[in-house]
C-alpha cells in the first residue's frame, strides 16, 4: 500500500511539473527527454545492484509491455489531447480503474464483489469532482480525439494486468528499466513526426531551466512512479492496485495549489474526501469482500 501511495503521489506531483514544462517543450520531445533521463537513472541504479537478467523470451515480453505503456499509451493520449479538451480527457482517464477491474476479472480471474464495485464507482465520482469537469461534450471536443485518449487509457489498464501476470520472479526495478528502455526506443521512432513539423529549430530557444524540469519530471513521473507502482502491484491484486490511481488527482490538485498557486474549491475538496473514503474503505474490507483471486 505504501508503494502504491507513493506511486500516486509521484504521478500527481509530476503531472504539475509536466504541465509547466509543456508550455516550453513540444510534447513528443518532452516524452523523449523524460524517458531518456528515466532510463539512464534506472539502469544506473541497477548497475549498483547484482540483479540477474531474465531469459531472452521474458525480456521480450516485459519490453513489449513497456512499448504498450508508457510508449503507445502516452502517444495516443498526447495525440488525442490535441483534438479534444482537457476536461474530456480527464473524464476519460477516470475510467481507468474500472477498466483494470474488468481486465483483472477477465485475464487474471480476480473475483469482483459488490462492495468493491460500489466503492470504485464512488472513487470515480470523486475524481470527476476533483478534476472540476462535467460530462457535457464541448464543441472543441473531437470524437476521434476522445477515442485516441480512450485507447491510451485502455493501454494503461492492460499494462497493469499484464505486468501483474508477467515477470513474477523478476526484480521490479529491472522490470521497469526493461519496459522503459523499449518505450524509449518507441519514442525515438515517432519523434521525427514532430520534428518534421518545424520544431527542430525551436528546440534551441528552450531555456536551460525548462530542460532541467523536463529531466526532473522524467525521474519522478517515469522512473520512481513506475518503480513504486510495479513494486506494489507485485504484492497486491491488480483490481486493488488500480484503485490507488484514483489518488493521483488529489496529489495533482494539491501540487497545483502549492507550486502553481491554483486554489482548491469546495467541490474539489469534497471530491478528494470521496476518493480517500472510497480507497481506504476498500482497503479495510475483509479479504472475502475485496478482490480475492
Amino acid at each position: 500500500m505504501a508503494f502504491l501511495f507513493l506511486a500516486a503521489a509521484c504521478w500527481g506531483f509530476a503531472t504539475v511539473m509536466t504541465k509547466g514544462v509543456l508550455s516550453s517543450v513540444p510534447p513528443l520531445t518532452l516524452l523523449v527527454v523524460q524517458l531518456a533521463v528515466s532510463v539512464v537513472f534506472l539502469w544506473g541504479l541497477l548497475a549498483t545492484r547484482r540483479v540477474r537478467l531474465p531469459r531472452g523470451k521474458e525480456i521480450a515480453q516485459l519490453g513489449l509491455i513497456g512499448v504498450l505503456n508508457p510508449g503507445i499509451a502516452y502517444t495516443f493520449s498526447l495525440l488525442g489531447l490535441t483534438l479534444t479538451t482537457a476536461s474530456m480527457s480527464t473524464l476519460i482517464w477516470a475510467v481507468e480503474p474500472i477498466l483494470i477491474l474488468g481486465l483483472a476479472w477477465l485475464i487474471l480471474c480476480e473475483r469482483l464483489t459488490r462492495p468493491l464495485i460500489a466503492l470504485s464507482a464512488l472513487a470515480i465520482v470523486g475524481v470527476i469532482l476533483v478534476a472540476g469537469v462535467t460530462p457535457n461534450v464541448s464543441s472543441n471536443s473531437s470524437a476521434f480525439g476522445n477515442l485516441l485518449v480512450l485507447a491510451g487509457v485502455f493501454c494503461c489498464a492492460l499494462y497493469t494486468v499484464l505486468t501483474r501476470r508477467t515477470g513474477a520472479h523478476v526484480d521490479p526495478l529491472l522490470i521497469v528499466a526493461l519496459q522503459q528502455a523499449f518505450a524509449f526506443a518507441w519514442a525515438l521512432v515517432i519523434w521525427p513526426i514532430e520534428l518534421r513539423n518545424g520544431n527542430m529549430a525551436s528546440l534551441a530557444t528552450i531555456s536551460p531551466s525548462a530542460w532541467f524540469w523536463a529531466a526532473a519530471s522524467g525521474i519522478i513521473y517515469y522512473a520512481l512512479a513506475f518503480w513504486f507502482y510495479v513494486t506494489g502491484l507485485k504484492k497486491m491484486p491488480a483490481s486493488l492496485a488500480g484503485l490507488f490511481l484514483n489518488l493521483i488527482p488529489i496529489f495533482g490538485v494539491g501540487g497545483a495549489y502549492v507550486f502553481l498557486g491554483e486554489r482548491l474549491g469546495v467541490v474539489q475538496g469534497f471530491g478528494a474526501v470521496l476518493i480517500a473514503v472510497a480507497v481506504f474503505s476498500i482497503l479495510r474490507l475483509p479479504k472475502a469482500e475485496a478482490a480475492p483471486a
